[in-house]
């Protein structure tokens, strides 16, 4: 509306310019012309219709036409009624006294960006608080602020009550857990012979270590019960305090196996039926193996698959980077960021190959 405010007033400039150099007579016609075509305009509309204004035209011709005493504004041809025009420049006064006027702030102050974001913090990090329980924890920390508006902050941000943010998902209890879960599936191939084997491996959530337990062309319950006593025994050694171990209802596991993990202090988690998703680390793991060396290999036999399986394990766990360990490998560490130019420009770089080329490692020369 300024706009286009600014632009009238400016053209309309230029038209009384226009107008210093004509004498009384030419104006007097060009009055006369202009009211004959405002009779034909009311005459075309007729007394049911009615012509539209513009925000930025009632107040130009408010501005405009409101210096002239209300007698010679009556006798003025207009579209609309004198009363109107007067109507418009009260408006156009009151909105310009409320701008002037309007206090520069309203109610209460807003509450400052760092408490905010620790309300939001104690939010998260406590899903079993509610606001009252928030601001209970705020006045321990010497910060004065109303329950009402903890509520404010939750509800702006769409953050569920309590209860409903209590209730705890699968992701969340295997991120809080992964330093104490193990998760196991059998994965099967079929040799160049035509035999069928099926490989037993498990993979720690928290270091991504993965261990293959063994493989078999039969996967009765003494063979599954031998390789997970072995899996004990290796985590004892290893000082892992395991607590729980995820698998699929795959009727390969036998029931003992449970009381043997049970015995050891490891409680058994059943994934849903069909539901990949809530072991998707062990998933994730076997796509990999598939794609980087199953389908990339010819297996000839269970010995070279045995082979092949336990150098894919080396390479796996002390080489190859993993994004959920920032790039780093189970059991090894990102080294530090080379910061000499020179040795940047002139890199050594020396391949060794696994299993005649099918995987590759990357290291600098000695």
């Amino acid at each position: 509306m300024l706009l286009r405010l600014a632009y009238l007033a400016v053209t309309n400039a230029f038209a009384a310019q226009r107008l210093l150099p004509m004498g009384d007579r030419d104006k007097d016609v060009e009055i006369l012309a202009l009211r004959h075509q405002i009779t034909v305009l009311e005459r075309q509309l007729g007394a049911d219709t009615r012509a539209r204004f513009a925000p930025e035209d009632r107040a130009f011709l408010a501005a405009l036409l409101t210096s002239l005493p209300r007698e010679v504004l009556r006798r003025v041809r207009l579209l609309v009624r004198p009363d109107t025009v007067l109507r418009w420049h009260r408006d156009l006064m009151n909105r310009r006294h409320a701008r002037t006027c309007r206090p520069n702030r309203r109610g209460r102050p807003p509450t400052v960006r760092s408490i905010r974001v620790l309300i939001l913090r104690l939010v998260r990090e406590n899903p079993s608080w509610g606001y009252r329980r928030v601001h209970g924890e705020l006045t321990t920390l010497g910060i004065k602020i109303a329950p009402s508006t903890v509520w404010e902050i939750l509800k702006q941000q769409r953050l569920d009550p309590a209860p409903e943010r209590a209730s705890t998902t699968w992701a969340e209890f295997l991120r809080s857990q992964a330093d104490a879960v193990l998760a196991c599936d059998f994965i099967e191939t079929i040799t160049l012979n035509g035999q069928r084997q099926y490989i037993l491996a498990v993979i720690e959530h928290a270091s991504r270590r993965v261990r293959v337990l063994g493989t078999t062309a039969h996967p009765n319950a003494s063979w599954v019960i031998q390789a997970v006593k072995n899996l004990v025994m290796d985590l004892e050694d290893a000082g892992c305090r395991t607590r729980y171990l995820i698998r699929d209802r795959d009727a390969k596991f036998p029931a003992l196996m449970d009381e043997i993990l049970s015995d050891a202090g490891i409680e058994t988690m059943l994934t849903g039926i069909r539901v990949p998703r809530m072991n998707s680390i062990m998933e994730r793991w076997v796509q990999s193996c598939r794609r980087e060396l199953l389908d990339r290999c010819l297996i000839w036999n269970e010995r070279h698959l045995r082979y092949a399986l336990r150098e894919y394990e080396r390479f796996y766990n002390q080489h190859r980077a993993h994004q959920a360990l920032a790039q780093a490998a189970p059991l090894r560490t990102v080294p530090d960021p080379i910061t000499d130019p020179e040795r940047i420009i002139n890199l050594n770089i020396r391949r060794r190959d696994r299993l005649g080329g099918v995987l590759h490692e990357y290291s600098h020369a000695a």
